[in-house]
């Protein structure tokens, strides 16, 4: 079987969180107890082809959000590894959160692996919901739909594999579409969890995050990916823990930006 290297790259932070955005319940903590976050993508590297992992969010929707530790695109800080976005075969998106669907037009090539639920749920007939609504920029929907039109969306109900090696799997929980990537590497399989898992401490503590559309889900979730992680907690990678990098070896001049996971 192919195995592949996986990569995490940094391409802002937000370190005035709160605890209560994180943890459902929050906890013995004061809810307003600062908690920091970073923004990543994710590349996993083959010699055939270059995957990316979730596509963070623009210029643009930093400045609407008021996320002033935006260091650059999440393409331009792929690029940094050598990363060509417009040839990258598959771009796979988690879930269709801001923070995880909006950089996307600079993979001109790319197919967009979603699950059907997740883009279902997103036009659908809650979507109007202010709770729901306040996740999501539009426009990063209706791009979907615009490339799915195209017939640029592989469209996944359940698990796939991509290529040999690299498989993605449905969780739901934090959101209907929810979706993992598992990863063989020479080192044993890496599960990259997205939203799944925000911080460590969500799964290592079985504690879920606050947001949320089905929480018995998220808690399956958490032993799903310990299973498709090969039993092993620390090989599934959450979605926004600030220490990731302090953890993983850098990449040769990308010190606070890039590590290697595997």
């Amino acid at each position: 079987m192919t195995t592949h290297e996986v990569y995490a790259v940094k391409f802002a932070q937000h370190h005035r969180a709160r605890r209560v955005d994180f943890y459902h319940g929050a906890g013995a903590e004061p809810v307003d107890s600062p908690v920091g976050i970073d923004y990543f993508v994710w590349l996993i590297r083959s010699p055939e082809a270059d995957i990316v992992v979730d596509a963070g969010f623009t210029p643009e929707v930093a400045r609407k959000r008021s996320r002033p530790d935006y260091y650059r695109s999440p393409s331009a800080a792929l690029e940094l590894l050598g990363v060509e976005p417009a040839c990258v075969p598959y771009v796979v998106l988690t879930h269709l959160h801001y923070d995880h669907a909006g950089d996307l037009d600079p993979f001109t090539s790319a197919r967009i692996v979603l699950q059907d639920q997740e883009l279902r749920f997103w036009t659908g007939r809650h979507i109007h919901r202010r709770e729901l609504l306040r996740h999501i920029e539009t426009e990063d929907v209706l791009r979907l739909v615009r490339m799915s039109h195209a017939g640029r969306v592989l469209f996944v109900d359940g698990s796939r594999e991509l290529v040999p090696g690299v498989t993605v799997h449905q969780l739901g929980g934090h959101t209907p579409g929810m979706q993992v990537v598992r990863v063989e590497t020479g080192s044993g399989p890496i599960v990259l969890a997205g939203d799944a898992t925000h911080l460590q401490d969500n799964i290592g503590g079985d504690a879920p995050a606050s947001v949320f559309t089905d929480l018995p889900l998220v808690y399956e979730g958490f032993d799903r990916m310990v299973d498709l992680a090969g039993g092993d907690i620390e090989r599934v990678i959450p979605g926004h823990e600030p220490t990731l990098l302090d953890r993983i070896p850098p990449v040769a001049g990308l010190d606070g930006i890039a590590g290697r996971i595997a």
